[in-house]
């Protein structure tokens, strides 16, 4: 996710969904009627009301099953324990793409965490807002089928399979929690800072496990390419340090060149944690 260019995609009734000329789905036009499609439901959507139902169609759940396909040895390999964990609480169908509704009955139950759709991207700042009240707005679209292991932009994949099961652990909840409320106030400097501790914990975070990192964040679980990555030399591991964390820019156009190393799980949580409540993304 880009959490330093989102914005909504909205237009008139025929154009809701503004797709980049290097979309996979530019040229497609029956893709387009469908996102076009999808996002009207989203438009509709009133909070506290039932998360619109998307009746996914066959070739959507082929490339959700395709997806699950291409992660399971690299999730077996490099997920970190806890979220192997949290995967087996918050089990997901493999071959069908679950309803949002779905899985707010559990998340509710276990961390009053829900989650409520959204047409596409969105405004940095409204989406950590928004987890500020405990809700986690999400996309309902599927990525193109011509790319199934490639997405320009969050999607049902990203959204569930990265983001979802962290979502049902009350620590990894509370700090989408403390970081929705600190950007709430925040001006446009600290909300640089929040952004890249957001970006480099939960969307590409990584603890040590032994001598080796493993997947924490919900950019690497949904991203096969990016956790065979890991282990290949490709990515560069830096030292964990949450001030030089939250200095350090990110481009997310590309994969990840740079990533930061938590000494385990549990520092990720109260270190963050600690620099939120102290009002580190604050000072410069």
């Amino acid at each position: 996710m880009d959490l330093s260019h989102l914005t909504r995609h909205a237009g008139g009734p025929q154009d809701l969904v503004t797709l980049a000329p290097d979309h996979p789905g530019f040229h497609d036009q029956e893709y387009r009627n469908r996102r076009n499609e999808i996002a009207q439901l989203s438009f509709s959507f009133r909070t506290g009301s039932p998360v619109p139902v998307v009746a996914y169609i066959p070739p959507e759940h082929r490339v959700w099953a395709e997806v699950w396909e291409s992660l399971n040895e690299g999730h077996a390999r490099w997920a970190c324990r806890e979220s192997q964990a949290l995967q087996e609480v918050l089990p997901l169908d493999r071959r069908r793409i679950p309803q949002l509704e779905e899985v707010n009955e559990r998340l509710m139950g276990v961390s009053g965490f829900r989650m409520e759709p959204v047409a596409g991207l969105i405004q940095s700042r409204t989406f950590l807002r928004y987890l500020g009240k405990r809700v986690f707005l999400s996309t309902q679209y599927m990525r193109h089928h011509s790319r199934p292991l490639y997405t320009p932009e969050p999607d049902v994949v990203h959204e569930l399979i990265g983001h979802a099961a962290t979502l049902i652990h009350p620590g990894i909840a509370e700090l989408n929690r403390l970081m929705g409320l600190a950007s709430d106030v925040a001006d446009d400097e600290e909300m640089r800072r929040i952004e890249n501790v957001y970006w480099y914990t939960l969307e590409f975070g990584l603890v040590l496990e032994g001598d080796k990192p493993k997947a924490f964040g919900a950019g690497l679980l949904s991203s096969g390419g990016e956790l065979k990555r890991i282990g290949t030399g490709q990515v560069s591991f830096l030292d964990w340090d949450i001030h030089r964390i939250s200095q350090t820019a990110y481009d997310p156009t590309q994969f990840q060149k740079s990533l930061f190393v938590a000494p385990n799980f549990t520092r990720i949580l109260t270190d963050v944690s600690a620099w939120i409540r102290a009002g580190g993304w604050r000072r410069g």
